[in-house]
């Protein structure tokens, strides 16, 4: 789990992530906020300028890369195979490089993100919003209701599917 800002994450949803027991790799600024409800630490992700909080924390070199990328390179290069990301600010540029090479779920604004590929299906309960958080040429949808040039309502409970022309594309759920 990469834990990049918790504003307005709700804390039963964060509770269900940890669940899992996963690789918990944080920002010093995020650190306090995590420390302070108990959670243990595995990596704090830093520019060179952050105290460690907890004993057994190991400190992650960001090197010449942003902090998201630091942390991506390292899950990718131990071979994690996916990462749930807990962000404020959602800058999909940060994900495009790593959508082929680890299973990304990104949590923001109360909104689930994660990209897919052309074919791509899901079940979902009739009157749940899908919204295109990425440039998709040759768009074609089944199961859906187009609302706007970037939302969509399912029509029914059931699968629904999306194909297009690019690798991938993000795609968001509301939770």
């Amino acid at each position: 789990m990469l834990v990049l800002g918790l504003d307005n994450f709700p804390d039963e949803l964060l509770g269900q992530l940890l669940e899992w027991s996963p690789t918990v790799i944080t920002t010093a600024q995020t650190a306090e906020k995590l420390v302070a409800s108990g959670i243990k630490i595995d990596w704090i992700i830093t520019d060179g300028n952050d105290d460690v909080l907890q004993s057994h924390v190991k400190l992650m070199s960001s090197g010449d890369d942003n902090l998201t990328d630091a942390a991506l390179k390292y899950l990718t290069s131990y071979e994690y195979p996916a990462v749930n990301i807990i962000t404020d600010e959602l800058k999909l540029k940060d994900y495009e490089h790593f959508a082929n090479k680890i299973d990304l779920v990104i949590f923001n604004n109360n909104k689930k993100i994660y990209p897919v590929n052309p074919g791509f299906s899901k079940w979902k309960p009739a009157g749940e919003i899908i919204e295109l958080l990425s440039p998709a040429n040759g768009f074609d949808f089944k199961g859906l209701e187009k609302i706007s040039d970037t939302r969509f309502k399912t029509t029914a409970d059931g699968f629904f599917s999306l194909n297009f022309n690019e690798p991938f594309l993000f795609i968001a759920e509301d939770l």
